[in-house]
């Protein structure tokens, strides 16, 4: 079967060919000017504010096409915090500042850092759950349907990609460029890793395939990406999916969804449109519901 990478159009040469015989010119002022290379070869020119619309197509196709050929048919997409612990860590991290302290009883700041450090090991337990989710879902479906797919990251990105590592199966991962250090979490299945420029077009992405949305506890990116799909289901933009708010405690504490229906701001049926859910196991009961699956993924 050929390739659809290497496949050829009548006599015409690919654009391999000609990128590789771009590169055999003689060394003349015209050759080497900038003028004259390929222009898909011209990062300089690629790069140009005026390209912008280019880059967009091209972040969207892509990953696009990585997706097709690699079979993916659909998944099942979590958020959540890139700060969230492992319960190890977390569990460190408190015996240091618990030590500090010992040292230095009256240091104001390391009597701040507990506290932080205190809820650090309480959210730890979303890793967890977030790790068994993805292991959850992967073990019982087919490899190429309701993949877990996460943004990348570590935390509760990284637990789940994790929890899909852990039985062998594929797992995606979309990271973005960021100012400060940012690098994908190592347990992505690596053809299946993506690096984006743009926000809109990444979200995009993560929930082109999806058929269930969870939100783990998060900050503003994920707030971003909930609040995204809780519009575009609200407004029919996309079809209905479960989304599923892991934590009660947290999102009831954070938002009060019940003061915007008070406040005329949204229907008290668009209150429907999301479910609480506080385990790994009562949020892959509802996935599996929702997608005519069994708890052993069988249709």
């Amino acid at each position: 079967m050929t390739n659809k990478r290497t496949r050829r159009f009548g006599v015409f040469p690919s654009a391999n060919e000609d990128a590789k015989a771009a590169q055999r010119h003689v060394d003349t002022p015209q050759c080497t000017s900038q003028s004259y290379r390929l222009a898909f070869q011209d990062q300089d020119f690629l790069l140009r504010e005026e390209l912008r619309p280019v880059r967009l197509q091209l972040e969207l196709l892509k990953p696009e096409l990585t997706l097709q050929e690699q079979q993916i048919e659909s998944t099942i997409v979590i958020y959540g915090s890139a700060r969230t612990m492992n319960p190890e860590e977390a569990t460190i991290r408190l015996e240091k500042v618990l030590e500090g302290l010992k040292k230095n009883p009256d240091d104001y700041l390391l009597q701040q850092e507990l506290a932080r450090a205190r809820t650090g090991v309480a959210n730890s337990r979303y890793y967890t759950e977030a790790r068994r989710l993805g292991r959850l879902i992967s073990e019982n479906v087919d490899k190429y349907k309701h993949v877990v797919i996460t943004g990348g990251g570590f935390g509760v990105m990284g637990a789940a990609n994790h929890g899909a590592h852990d039985v062998g199966a594929k797992s995606i991962g979309m990271n973005i460029v960021l100012p400060f250090e940012q690098e994908p979490n190592p347990y992505i299945t690596p053809e299946l890793s993506f690096q984006f420029h743009y926000f809109a077009i990444r979200k995009m992405h993560l929930l082109m395939r999806a058929k269930a949305l969870v939100a783990f506890p998060g900050g503003f990116g994920t707030m971003d990406e909930l609040f995204e799909a809780l519009t575009l289901i609200q407004t029919q933009k996309v079809k209905p999916i479960p989304v599923l708010l892991f934590g009660r405690r947290f999102w009831q504490k954070i938002i009060n969804f019940e003061a915007l229906v008070e406040e005329g701001t949204i229907n008290a049926e668009d209150l429907s449109i999301f479910r609480y859910v506080d385990t790994a196991e009562e949020a892959w009961e509802i996935i599996a519901s929702s997608n005519g699956l069994t708890t052993a993924g069988k249709p």
